[in-house]
């Protein structure tokens, strides 16, 4: 939370020095991962993930742009949304087949600090590429477990706090309106462990499309 604070800080006293302009964000990402989980084997039983799908979510806030002529500084605060939905299954000690239904929710604030460059300048639009770090905070995630039997083993979600990662991508600018394509790099939001062995991993690195509208 340190962090998220300090980056808030930062932010305002360089608006403060210079022109700036602001606008809405919104955005659609997917990310994914291997079709399934690679075995692992314990004394007692062999996991497996299945079905494991594309994850997919949206994003919606605001961004302040501060240019410099072909440089400029640009932060957002956006909440973001996604779900997925797996099985995962595993043979108990006894040979059987038990499953769980495992169905999770991520919110999260997010808030990069990117740093463009204009490739091609023009008066009503733009080229740039950009890229800078990124904070996340879990705000509102959570997670249900539905299982077959009732003496199953203990099987929990590990949500993350706060992580930082890297962002990075290519977008124009179009009279008010702005269209980035990203991809980010971040560590796992969670990790799902079945007697403390983490059997599935919430793949935070996605690629997303975002649309800005400039309001001053």
């Amino acid at each position: 939370m340190k962090c998220f604070f300090t980056v808030v800080f930062l932010i305002s006293i360089s608006t403060s020095f210079a022109q700036y302009k602001w606008g809405l964000q919104v955005g659609r990402y997917s990310t994914s991962e291997p079709a399934n989980l690679t075995f692992i084997t314990t004394k007692d039983y062999t996991l497996k993930t299945e079905n494991s799908m594309l994850s997919n979510g949206f994003n919606v806030g605001v961004f302040v742009r501060k240019d410099l002529k072909r440089v400029y500084f640009q932060t957002e605060f956006l909440y973001s949304i996604g779900t997925k939905n797996y099985t995962v299954s595993y043979l108990n000690s006894t040979n059987e087949n038990v499953t769980y239904v495992n169905s999770v929710f991520i919110g999260a604030l997010e808030v990069p600090l990117l740093l463009g460059y204009k490739l091609l300048d023009f008066t009503h639009a733009n080229l740039h590429v950009f890229g800078g770090p990124k904070f996340r905070v879990n705000n509102g995630s959570s997670y249900e477990f539905t299982n077959t039997r009732s003496d199953c083993a203990v099987v929990q979600d590990v949500m993350k706090p706060v992580q930082l990662g890297l962002e990075g991508g290519v977008g124009i600018d179009f009279l008010l309106f702005t269209l980035d394509a990203r991809y980010n790099l971040i560590g796992n939001t969670y990790q799902t462990k079945l007697n403390n062995i983490t059997i599935c991993k919430k793949p935070a690195n996605k690629f997303e499309i975002s649309l800005g509208l400039k309001l001053d």
